[in-house]
């Protein structure tokens, strides 16, 4: 699994991106950014992308359906 584990630096387009996500699920706060960054950066990933996390929905409305989101 840690094979396939790409890391992305956080970069001014993807927090541009993470705000509008926000925006458009009328969410606010810093709840959610963390949230929003990971879910900007999973959607430009080229597919198929996974997302593991404990909290899926928060996650799934944010990524959208062509990010897989999976409980762990």
């Amino acid at each position: 699994m840690l094979s396939h584990i790409t890391v992305h630096d956080v970069t001014r387009s993807f927090t541009d991106d993470a705000v509008r996500l926000l925006r458009e699920d009328g969410l606010r706060g810093h709840t959610y950014a963390i949230d929003a960054v990971l879910a900007a950066i999973a959607r430009r990933v080229p597919g198929p992308v996974s997302v593991l996390t404990s909290d899926p929905e928060d996650l799934t409305p944010l990524c959208g359906p062509a990010v897989t989101i999976i409980k762990i």
